[in-house]
């Protein structure tokens, strides 16, 4: 059976202007809204903070915005890090910022952050494990080493995060203001993650193996209060994406660029990390062991030829 699709649909140009005004307001949200409560006096983990584009970044600037005490942020790179430390103190000088050049996949590094924030600060409420690489090559060109590197980086490091993280969130402090075990562990995947299509084989099995750790680790957590969630984004501009997004731009079919989704157009860092404020508050105290995809819709359907119903 099929139908068709309303006959007043913005034209290709139409829907980009819309598009670019949208995401602009969007990227300006910080500066045009007044400081939040929502992670008030919250002590949280950043991983994957160094790209100046990134969902790492973007969530720490969103944090911030909204009452955190204290951020501990890491990198692998430590190039853009002074940038992120200052950029938060001089718009946020009453949150605490550390900084640290660390691989999200060396256990004693993550061990380290979780255990630095239990001596100063008595506590930790949230770790928002973000730190990925992604690869380009087909199966053909992908080698075991890479294929390894990429669940060392993409998996195991969630699987770190959650093992010390947990048992950081399991130590009470009251004179902190921490009574009770809690906390939220939140996990960057990827749509890639939850269906074909939208990655190459390695990094598309790492981000699979991120969502299973995500419901597998929120049973063995139970009746801890300590919730694990992902997040699947669908086309976001970062860092990571720019080559595709040089290309179309080299190619003047910016236009075009997600417009596989209902919304028709890609997304930016700061809507996941609008998602990542909601799973790291107390908003989200009912949602776990979930893989929340954030995607324009992408993951929702089967595809679909434009103008027809199958």
């Amino acid at each position: 059976m099929s139908g068709a699709y309303p006959k007043k649909l913005a034209s290709g140009q139409e829907h980009y202007k819309r598009t670019v005004a949208r995401i602009e307001s969007i990227q300006s949200h910080l500066s045009r809204s007044p400081r939040g409560t929502r992670l008030k006096d919250k002590v949280c983990v950043i991983t994957g903070v160094g790209s100046m584009k990134g969902i790492g970044r973007a969530s720490a600037l969103l944090y911030a915005h909204e009452g955190a005490r204290h951020l501990y942020l890491l990198d692998f790179s430590s190039e853009n890090l002074p940038n992120l430390k200052s950029t938060i103190e001089k718009s946020y000088p009453d949150v605490k910022v550390t900084t640290i050049q660390a691989d999200a996949a060396d256990e004693a590094a993550i061990s380290g952050v979780c255990k630095q924030a239990l001596n100063e600060e008595g506590k930790l409420d949230v770790f928002f494990a973000n730190a990925g690489i992604a690869t380009k090559d087909p199966l053909e060109s992908t080698t075991a080493k890479t294929f390894m590197n990429v669940m060392r980086v993409n998996a195991l490091s969630v699987f770190l995060a959650i093992r010390h993280a947990s048992a950081a969130m399991k130590v009470t402090n009251p004179s902190k203001g921490k009574e009770l075990s809690g906390g939220s562990i939140i996990l960057t995947a990827s749509v890639a993650g939850l269906q074909s299509g939208a990655g190459t084989i390695d990094y598309s099995a790492s981000k699979a193996a991120v969502n299973s750790i995500a419901k597998t680790s929120a049973y063995q957590l139970q009746r801890t209060d300590i919730r694990v969630n992902s997040i699947c984004p669908g086309l976001i501009e970062t860092g990571m994406t720019g080559m595709t997004f040089d290309y179309a731009r080299q190619r003047g079919t910016t236009g075009k660029v997600g417009q596989l989704n209902p919304m028709g157009r890609y997304g930016v860092a700061e809507e996941i990390a609008q998602a990542a404020l909601f799973l790291a508050s107390d908003e989200s105290s009912y949602v776990n062991g979930q893989n929340m995809a954030v995607d324009g819709g992408l993951s929702s359907s089967l595809p679909v030829i434009p103008g027809r119903w199958v």
